[in-house]
């Protein structure tokens, strides 16, 4: 009896860690602030974020290297190393409004991703729901 529900526990465990392994977070997102279209595909082992398109100003003016602030926003990967970890994923996040790179989560339902990036070591965190798009 015991090793019966040790077993139905362990075959859980393993479907729900199967189930965030086997997610595709690929497709097109739409920012929350609907400026910015970011495509995710995979990369290598890995999923990575490309911005398709931004409205207003498209340079990286708050990149911290100098000479990147002059290139266009439309190609950065702003998004990099998603990967599975627990119900969702983690991977690093590019804000190019400041510059700096956060440490990330994302989750997805249906058709929305929520992201949240954290700086000093989960100290300051935002959170933005993202949809995605046809």
């Amino acid at each position: 009896m015991k090793s019966t529900i040790l077993a139905a526990l362990g075959l859980l465990a393993l479907t729900g860690a199967a189930q965030a392994q086997g997610a595709d977070p690929s497709g097109t997102y739409l920012s929350e602030t609907g400026e910015t279209r970011v495509r995710i595909a995979k990369c290598g082992q890995a999923y990575c974020g490309t911005i398709v398109s931004v409205q207003g100003d498209a340079k990286d003016a708050a990149n911290p290297d100098p000479n990147l602030r002059g290139r266009s926003l439309v190609g950065v990967r702003m998004i990099s190393n998603i990967q599975p970890s627990g119900d969702g994923f983690t991977g690093q996040l590019y804000n190019y409004k400041d510059g700096r790179t956060y440490t990330g989560k994302m989750s997805f339902q249906g058709k929305s991703m929520q992201l949240s990036g954290c700086v000093l070591g989960g100290l300051i965190c935002r959170s933005q729901t993202w949809a995605k798009l046809k």
